[in-house]
């Protein structure tokens, strides 16, 4: 198995990327300098290929202990097959990491140069100037969005040594939907929740349609999210202060709104503003977990921005949690008031949020103001929307007629010349929706395919602001066998 290292001098994000790859979070993070001093190892499948994947500790000579852990990551350099470098994207190329690359260069293997931390348009520019350095392979990626994740991964995979795994003779489609239904609702295999694809294939028993529909407010210091909560109850239910981090506990309460034909019941939750890691004081340290508790529970999170003061890295990072809940997302521009926009600002604005939010490119965005109480009974419009898009019942034939038509416009690339089939789509779940791809070698779907996949569906059926997800699944096999 080969062995795979992640180096780079302290902060960089290593260990944020080990935790990305291995999808759990191992290795502590931290914004200190030196966290990691010693080194991390699993084994990880990257599709259908292994690899030991090591965190390394910083590459930093400044104290004597900081030197032990260099010279134990540089050791650690020796015996893996592939190098990954990575280096801080919010700061400009220094002729540090310059010596150091080229030193861990010298020793002849694939090496990867890796700019994290670019997150942004001035951070892209910064990034160029790594280009001196010479790598043969250079990613520009962002741990904490997940971007520029997938290009990296299809690096690391082609060094890989192929599955040795025999591959089971193809089935038949014709064979295979004669009695697909029958062996699906019989068997005992689990969904990722462990519970059976029986009872209509949805393992949950919500009452969808009469469910409250929990709402959280959530959003960095000072953005509006109180006042945004008074303006929707219709009282002041909320303390708004200029002062940073007024709210602690977070704050609910319920309305009843107007949806068509029946009223709806919509419980708000407004969450302390969240502030960088380094300057959360006190107490606010536990609100920032009672509020990473709330959205556990939430089906739809608001993701309030200020819109005067425009978009940053923290808002990214905020952002990064209704997408790491799998929650339907609402973005709001608030105070709109303070901005003489038109359409052609709002457009502007939706534009870099769409740059800088791309693993949110399924969430409205959506202008108000929450003091002047503009456009706010159009996000209570919006939440049902969003709402239904979240909890919906796709047809079977009609989710199958998509996935055919998708799969025969740009067939699944073959695996060491065997076809690779997707027999059928069955939905197992919904909050979000979730769906089952039942074929013959689940472990060779691509994720870029995937991608293309949610994006067919997205364009056929109206799933606005949830997030869509997949899981290529085998045959009347159990979670396990298909993960071997």
């Amino acid at each position: 198995m080969k062995k795979v290292i992640l180096l780079g001098r302290p902060n960089v994000g290593k260990s944020s990327l080990f935790n990305r790859l291995v999808r759990a979070r191992i290795a502590i993070t931290s914004d200190v300098a030196g966290t990691t001093r010693d080194v991390n190892k699993t084994e990880i499948n990257i599709d259908d290929r292994e690899c030991l994947l090591i965190d390394s500790g910083g590459l930093d000579e400044s104290s004597k202990l900081f030197a032990a852990v260099q010279k134990r990551s540089l050791a650690e350099a020796n015996e893996a097959d592939i190098i990954i470098f990575m280096v801080d994207g919010k700061l400009y190329a220094d002729e540090i990491d310059k010596k150091l690359f080229y030193a861990i260069n010298r020793l002849g293997k694939p090496t990867a140069l890796v700019v994290n931390k670019v997150d942004g348009k001035r951070d892209e520019e910064r990034a160029k100037d790594f280009i001196s350095f010479g790598a043969k392979k250079l990613f520009e990626i962002s741990v904490s969005h997940n971007s520029g994740t997938d290009e990296l991964c299809e690096w690391i995979y082609s060094h890989l040594e192929p599955a040795k795994t025999s591959i089971e003779d193809d089935e038949s489609i014709e064979d295979f939907l004669a009695d697909f239904d029958e062996s699906l609702l019989e068997s005992n295999e689990s969904d990722e929740g462990g519970e059976s694809l029986r009872n209509s294939r949805f393992k949950s028993n919500i009452d969808y349609e009469n469910k409250t529909i929990k709402v959280g407010i959530i959003g960095r210091v000072n953005v509006g999210k109180s006042s945004l909560l008074n303006a929707l109850v219709g009282q002041n239910r909320s303390v708004v202060s200029d002062i940073a981090g007024t709210t602690i506990d977070p704050v609910n309460e319920k309305i009843s709104v107007n949806d068509g034909n029946k009223e709806r019941e919509i419980e708000f939750v407004d969450t302390a503003g969240i502030r960088r890691r380094g300057k959360i004081e006190g107490i606010e340290k536990y609100a920032l977990n009672r509020t990473q508790k709330m959205l556990e529970n939430a089906d739809i999170a608001v993701l309030v921005l200020d819109s005067a003061e425009g978009i940053n890295e923290l808002d990214e990072r905020i952002a990064g949690l209704a997408s790491e809940f799998e929650l339907g997302v609402i973005i709001v521009l608030n105070k709109w008031d303070l901005k003489s926009g038109d359409d052609k600002e709002f457009d502007k604005m939706s534009r870099e949020i769409r740059d800088k939010f791309k693993f949110l490119a399924y969430a409205p965005i959506i202008s108000l103001s929450a003091t002047s109480k503009k456009r706010v009974e159009k996000l209570k419009e919006l939440i049902c929307t969003v709402y239904k898009n979240y909890t919906i019942k796709l047809p079977t034939s009609r989710l199958n007629e998509v996935i055919s038509t998708a799969t025969k416009a740009h067939p699944i690339p073959r695996e060491h010349g065997r076809a690779v089939r997707i027999y059928y789509a069955a939905q197992f779940d919904t909050a979000a929706p979730k769906i089952a791809l039942v074929m013959n070698k689940p472990k060779c779907l691509h994720f870029s395919y995937l991608r293309y996949l949610q994006n067919q569906l997205r364009a056929s059926f109206e799933l606005g602001g949830t997030p869509v997800i997949l899981v290529p699944r085998g045959r009347g096999k159990s979670k396990d066998e298909n993960n071997e």
